[in-house]
């Protein structure tokens, strides 16, 4: 009697695969956070050195490129993605990312990606993930996109968006925030797969940022003269951020609060200052932090609708002269009459997509058009809450026109308020174009691509 074949055991992801997909899992499942999900899952499990570096490469490039990923997975299998099983299809582009995208040895991204889809399914669903990388893997991915990428000819920023996997409606919406500099596109979009080095703002009347960066081991900014670069590392560990006495914080929105103070009022500032859309409060810290150095009599009004991000602004800002309301910044119901108003408003956030890998392929063009009604609504109210001669700046971490140029234009026509020019308030800052608005670019100034329009009133 012949004895029965003993099946092999399938052999899992190791903990940095594991740690990937599982990432990749969440964002798909749960409209997770890949730059939240993943250190807490590294945390947890205890994943450190080069594992956590080829983790975080693993999670945070298959979620940048997605749709690129996806339209080769497509060609590869011979049916679109929504009829793969979408944990195979996590498993597809995990393994597609190494192929494409790493110097992981092709072998080791195939097998590996079989393995799993073998224990999460079957043989047959493992032989046919086999059969897609294997045929992923016969070419590279400059050969994929000169297949797959729109023609350079008829369609430039099609092509441009589809090589730097960013969707068309994104690229459009960069090329048409550049104008006349939209030859830079390419860089733009080649400059949201880089990894963003951290900023930190030394907090005003506490550290200098000379004194921050020797403290961390950083590099004094180029542009804020609160902005300190660290090299690498948990931001979150570090004592000064620890303390209060430093956050992190992209150096273009340290210059965007900045410059708020720095506008020049129709008679004395009377230090009423107000943040109409304060969450999580980073912005209203240092407003604050700059406050106290003119007056003690100072005072920053934080206005937070949700629960939970307002809890961050007193987190943020404990210790500083802010008082936090928990109301509707479009109706907030306070006495009108402030010197100096933020409407950082809420945005598509294009402009900080290298910090979110998944958010290219999460926003969609109908996003735009009730985000720009709250915006429009939001710097309308920030207009009747200012006096006479006080100054409302408005910005977004989104360089999208119908988000920045076109508000603002809208505030134009129907409240009494001009535009102040804007670049005037960003010293030191160059290529900000002919004005009178700022636009900041990660390719250009290696910030997130902030927006900021100075209006004064009456």
């Amino acid at each position: 009697m012949t004895k029965p074949r003993r099946q092999q055991r399938r052999k899992p992801l190791d903990p940095a695969r594991r740690a990937a997909f599982d990432v990749l899992r969440a964002v798909t499942e749960k409209d997770a956070y890949a730059n939240l999900a993943l250190p807490a899952i590294l945390r947890d499990r205890g994943i450190s050195g080069r594992d956590a570096a080829f983790a975080t490469e693993l999670a945070y490039g298959a979620c940048r490129t997605k749709g690129l990923l996806d339209a080769v997975i497509a060609s590869a299998a011979g049916r679109p993605p929504e009829r793969i099983d979408p944990v195979l299809l996590d498993l597809l582009r995990l393994g597609a990312y190494q192929l494409l995208r790493t110097r992981v040895e092709q072998h080791a991204a195939v097998s590996t990606t079989v393995e799993q889809a073998g224990i999460e399914f079957d043989s047959a669903r493992a032989g046919f993930v086999n059969g897609v990388l294997r045929t992923i893997s016969s070419r590279d991915e400059k050969s994929w996109v000169d297949e797959l990428a729109p023609d350079a000819a008829t369609d430039p920023i099609g092509h441009t968006a589809f090589v730097h996997a960013h969707p068309r409606w994104i690229g459009q919406a960069f090329a048409d925030a550049l104008g006349a500099d939209a030859g830079e596109l390419d860089a733009l979009l080649a400059s949201d797969d880089e990894r963003p080095a951290v900023h930190l703002a030394a907090r005003p009347g506490v550290l200098s940022a000379a004194e921050l960066a020797e403290r961390v081991d950083g590099t004094v900014g180029r542009y804020s003269p609160h902005a300190v670069y660290l090299a690498g590392g948990d931001p979150g560990r570090l004592q000064p951020v620890r303390e209060g006495a430093a956050l992190v914080q992209d150096e273009g929105s340290q210059l965007v609060a900045r410059a708020l103070t720095l506008a020049d009022l129709d008679g004395d500032d009377g230090g009423r200052w107000l943040d109409l859309c304060s969450g999580p409060g980073g912005k209203t810290a240092l407003l604050a932090a700059l406050a106290t150095q003119r007056s003690d009599e100072f005072r920053v009004t934080a206005v937070e609708p949700a629960p939970a991000r307002a809890e961050l602004v007193e987190q943020n800002t404990r210790g500083l002269p802010v008082e936090v309301l928990r109301v509707d910044g479009r109706d907030p119901g306070i006495e009108p009459g402030f010197d100096r108003v933020l409407v950082d408003a809420p945005c598509t956030g294009l402009g900080a997509l290298r910090r979110r890998p998944e958010a290219r392929w999460r926003r969609q063009p109908g996003d735009v058009p009730p985000l720009a009604r709250l915006q429009r609504e939001l710097l309308a109210s920030a207009i009747r809450l200012t006096r006479p001669g006080g100054v409302v700046l408005y910005a977004t971490c989104s360089p999208h026109l119908p988000e920045t140029v076109g508000v603002v234009a809208d505030a134009l026509r129907r409240h009494p308020v001009t535009a102040l020019d804007s670049r005037t308030l960003f010293d030191q800052v160059p290529g900000l174009g002919g004005g009178p608005y700022v636009q900041l670019w990660p390719h250009r100034h290696g910030t997130d691509a902030m927006f900021a329009a100075a209006l004064k009133v009456g």
